[in-house]
């Protein structure tokens, strides 16, 4: 099942409902209870597609791909070394990346997303398929020049439209053997799958938990293999992950 958030024309604020094909069918409240239908049905065309979650943190694992680490002139860490970003970075599908004047080398990262549907702490690793709504494709724009002279990560991977989300959530998913990609301007920069993870999805969540608590809504971003490279004004970045499908995002500069 594919639960998307989307904007209605006719309706004041962002509504949930389930894809099917080319059409939404409507829900109503939000994803993380028992869905009620509406009993309304829109073409997708007809809607705006939105982050299908606004989380409240975005908790993220660096260096979960030996090949990006190993790219970044280090090791993978002997424990998970996780960062957050702020909600404020999360934009949707085609929605634009705007390039902070404060960088002159902005990059982009795909990964695997997981959304949490339960409040939870301390899940046990068998259990964690129990507390995860379902899975969706984040590009984790990093400011890498900040990220460097910084000498740690919050800066360069907060500024606002650094956390393209969606389009959807697929909640039917098996997360240990997906491809992901992302193509800039139809060129191929990363190539990879969650399968070469140092640590798989489910581990990062039981971990993640025995730190935070964690909310219905909030985003575990997975990590990101090798091909992290520059985007500039004007490029189209599309990350792909199958059984998911793709997420555009235009990159401006201001």
């Amino acid at each position: 099942m594919r639960i998307a958030r989307v904007s209605i024309p006719e309706v004041a604020g962002p509504v949930f409902g389930v894809v099917n094909g080319t059409s939404i069918d409507i829900i109503k409240g939000h994803p993380f209870s028992d869905l009620e239908f509406t009993g309304v049905n829109l073409d997708l065309e007809k809607v705006k597609i939105l982050s299908p979650v606004l989380p409240s943190k975005i908790v993220c694992v660096g260096k979960n791909y030996a090949d990006h680490a190993k790219e970044l002139g280090g090791e993978v860490p002997a424990e998970p070394v996780i960062f957050i970003k702020p909600s404020t970075t999360v934009i949707g599908e085609n929605d634009q990346i705007v390039l902070p004047t404060q960088s002159t080398n902005v990059h982009h990262e795909v990964e695997l997303a997981v959304v949490i549907s339960h409040l939870c702490k301390n899940v046990d690793v068998s259990r964690a398929g129990e507390v995860i709504l379902g899975y969706t494709i984040a590009n984790d724009v990093t400011a890498r020049d900040l990220q460097n002279s910084d000498g740690q990560w919050t800066r360069a991977k907060s500024f606002d439209t650094f956390c393209p989300i969606g389009p959807w959530i697929e909640t039917e998913l098996d997360p240990t053997n997906l491809d992901l990609t992302c193509e800039v301007n139809g060129q191929v920069r990363q190539s990879g799958n969650t399968s070469e993870m140092v640590r798989t999805a489910h581990e990062m969540v039981a971990w993640i938990s025995t730190v935070m608590t964690l909310l219905p809504g909030d985003v575990i971003l997975t990590g990101t293999p090798a091909g992290v490279g520059p985007i500039v004004n004007g490029d189209i970045v599309e990350v792909t992950i199958s059984g998911i499908g793709t997420l555009s995002n235009p990159v401006i500069k201001k």
